[in-house]
């Protein structure tokens, strides 16, 4: 649309990585519930960016749902 402008916000988050008896588990302590695996600690982590964009995008999906702006969904987290 003409004169819309659109906001991106780029945030860093800090993954746990654990060598397990079947690999790697991954997790990201900012994002509660986004973990993921892998037999290898590059799989693992591209496994859980795959993860967390799902995460983010259904935290979208929610705040635009429910008609708050980004702003006060912050206040929630």
């Amino acid at each position: 649309m003409p004169g819309t402008s659109v906001k991106r916000y780029f945030v860093r988050y800090k993954v746990n990585l654990k060598k397990t008896e079947e690999g790697y588990a991954v997790w990201v302590p900012g994002l509660p519930g986004c973990w993921s695996q892998g037999k290898t600690e590059e799989e693992a982590l591209d496994n859980v960016k795959e993860a967390m964009q799902g995460y983010l995008e259904t935290m979208v999906g929610i705040v635009k749902d429910s008609g708050l702006r980004f702003e006060q969904f912050n206040e929630f987290l």
